[in-house]
């Protein structure tokens, strides 16, 4: 099946739109056809993109820790097919706070677990009650390979996002008798605001060498290097989110696809 506008008449939900891999989301599906409900909780990137693709991007502030705003801001896209029926959910919204565990604050394990697991819970939750009802639909979870190995430093990052994994396959198993499949995307090491935020103020005079460091990898903090040899743009992970949604992926659910260029040697 060609990906040419494949995603024509459906309506897409895309939380963490604003910036990074959500934005690149936004664009691809947009691309194939689909109109997207975009939302972020700082709503100036979602209305930048609304701005941009016109009538098929409709923005949205939303915070995905708050369970209400997520079932309100559903329930009103399909009021009477304000928007249409969600026919696919992309949960992208995240964030990592870094430190070593014997640094790691209350405040950050809970802030990174309430964004990163929870509000996956939130959306899919909500999106995949009215797809079971329909009999149709597909939720994508982006988690990251750093659920499927150790990271020093990244340990609340890691966590949730395994977590994020778990549930996304759990989900799937419930709801794949009634036509919703669900599936995620693991990127690594990807160009973006996350990204860059990990590198150290001297990687501002020079953020080659600082993307050459994470290609070679750090035996310091026993983590490989990337095989491809480059760092993933977020296009990279938001081609496989559009596959996975698409019906070119109609038999795969409960599946985690891993974008990273071999970097976690797939452990």
């Amino acid at each position: 099946m060609s990906a040419d506008r494949e995603l024509s008449e459906r309506l897409a939900l895309v939380t963490g739109a604003g910036r990074g891999i959500g934005k690149a989301v936004v664009t691809a599906l947009v691309e194939r056809g689909a109109r997207v409900l975009a939302t972020d909780l700082d709503p100036r990137g979602v209305e930048a993109l609304a701005e941009k693709y016109g009538d098929q991007v409709t923005a949205r502030p939303l915070d995905v820790t708050d369970a209400a705003a997520v079932e309100a801001l559903v329930a009103e896209a399909e009021a009477e097919r304000a928007l249409g029926a969600v026919d696919i959910a992309v949960n992208v919204a995240g964030i990592l706070r870094g430190s070593q565990v014997v640094d790691l604050t209350d405040e950050d394990w809970a802030a990174t677990f309430a964004v990163n697991s929870s509000g996956v819970f939130h959306v899919s939750r909500s999106a995949a009650r009215r797809m079971a009802e329909r009999g149709h639909g597909s939720i994508v979870t982006v988690a990251s390979n750093a659920a499927g190995i150790p990271r020093a430093g990244l340990s609340a990052y890691a966590a949730s996002k395994a977590a994020a994994v778990m549930f996304t396959k759990c989900l799937g198993l419930e709801v794949a008798s009634r036509g919703v499949r669900c599936n995620t995307v693991s990127p690594g090491s990807t160009l973006t605001d996350m990204q860059r935020a990990m590198w150290t103020a001297s990687d501002d005079q020079d953020p080659a060498a600082a993307a050459r460091r994470v290609v070679e990898g750090d035996l310091a903090t026993h983590r490989t290097g990337i095989p491809l040899g480059r760092i993933a743009d977020p296009s990279d992970v938001a081609e496989a989110v559009a596959f996975l949604v698409s019906d070119r992926a109609r038999h795969i659910t409960m599946h985690d696809l891993y974008v990273d260029g071999g970097a976690t040697l797939r452990a």
